[in-house]
């Protein structure tokens, strides 16, 4: 299977160490973004993944289409046009002092672009499996319509779609809300994934559920689960993320899968000493549509999704580098993180 995530990739710019922003002279340069993360775990299980944005013609922009190719993501539909790399700054936080992350996004190649800036019929050759997020049409007016026609592009060719809601407060600064774009985005989706904050500030739809307090009741996500299948009769399914957020070192990790039949619950990890949990939803992503594809039975497919999600928290960068192998380990009972020899 052919799949295509579709999105901005950013230059990603660290404080060390759990230091604040700015606290020492050094800040340390990855590439991230949340679609392209998507590719980079969906190439490390031996996918074919490739990646669709738009860069701009600069050496940042060649720096990043090799970091792309050195994860074996495709990199033969990635345009170049005007614009600047689009940057974040991240502060990881420790204990009770959350994480925080600045965007330096506005005037980038992939903000500038907009409807008719890409040939779909190239674009989307060969593809099974379009992936998308909600972090691409908040960035400006044209991409919001250039994400629009994406996945208009996408259904036109029976192309199965799958999006992910990831409502980010700190962008949507263009004159419209989430809610007047991501309502109508995910009519063309085929699979929904979010957390219960998504739902909530995305799609307007609640169930109760207090996203601010860091805990979670399982028996209130099936009625949040159902409730967006009933109102998006197009999705097959809909996969919620649960974090249990203790401290920004500490967090209970798992997730649930509702197909509208029957209503799926991972196990849940407890995660201490978290590495850097940033990306940790796109790992799940990629590991969700890895096992829609790999395994038969949901369950299964759910539990690597939320495996590999678990295992980012203690992978630096964005970029979530681990292996299938890796991943079924854990999904199959053993966590014990010995030495392997």
């Amino acid at each position: 299977m052919k799949f295509l995530t579709f999105g901005e990739i950013m230059l990603r710019l660290k404080a060390p160490g759990q230091e604040r922003l700015l606290q020492s002279a050094l800040l340390e340069a990855t590439f991230g973004g949340g679609e392209a993360n998507v590719a980079v775990s969906l190439a490390n299980y031996g996918e074919d993944a490739a990646f669709l944005t738009v860069l701009p013609d600069s050496l940042l922009g060649d720096l990043c289409l090799g970091e792309l190719r050195r994860f074996n993501v495709d990199t033969g539909r990635i345009l170049r046009g005007p614009g600047r790399m689009g940057l974040y700054f991240l502060e990881p936080g420790a204990n009770q002092l959350p994480s925080r992350v600045l965007y330096d996004r506005a005037g980038s190649s992939m903000a500038l672009a907009g409807p008719g800036s890409i040939c779909w019929d190239d674009a989307l050759k060969d593809v099974q499996w379009f992936h998308i997020t909600g972090i691409t049409p908040a960035i400006s007016q044209s991409a919001m319509e250039l994400s629009l026609e994406a996945v208009k592009e996408a259904k036109k060719r029976n192309i199965s779609v799958s999006c992910d809601l990831n409502y980010r407060k700190n962008l949507w600064k263009y004159g419209v809300n989430a809610q007047e774009v991501m309502c109508e985005l995910l009519r063309y989706a085929d699979v929904a994934i979010a957390n219960e904050e998504d739902v909530q500030k995305s799609l307007g739809i609640t169930a109760n559920v207090q996203v601010e307090q860091g805990e979670l009741s399982r028996d209130k996500y099936r009625a949040l689960g159902d409730k967006v299948l009933a109102a998006y009769p197009n999705l097959q399914m809909i996969a919620i993320t649960l974090r249990e957020s203790h401290s920004a070192d500490w967090n209970g990790w798992g997730a649930c899968l509702n197909d509208g039949k029957v209503f799926y619950t991972s196990k849940t990890y407890e995660i201490r000493d978290i590495v850097d949990r940033v990306g940790g939803g796109d790992s799940f992503a990629g590991g969700l549509l890895y096992g829609l594809h790999r395994y038969d039975a949901l369950q299964d497919a759910l539990e690597f999704a939320t495996a590999a999600s678990c295992l980012k928290h203690s992978v630096l960068g964005d970029f979530n580098r681990v292996s299938t192998q890796e991943v079924e380990k854990l999904m199959t009972g053993d966590g014990s993180g010995r030495v392997q020899r």
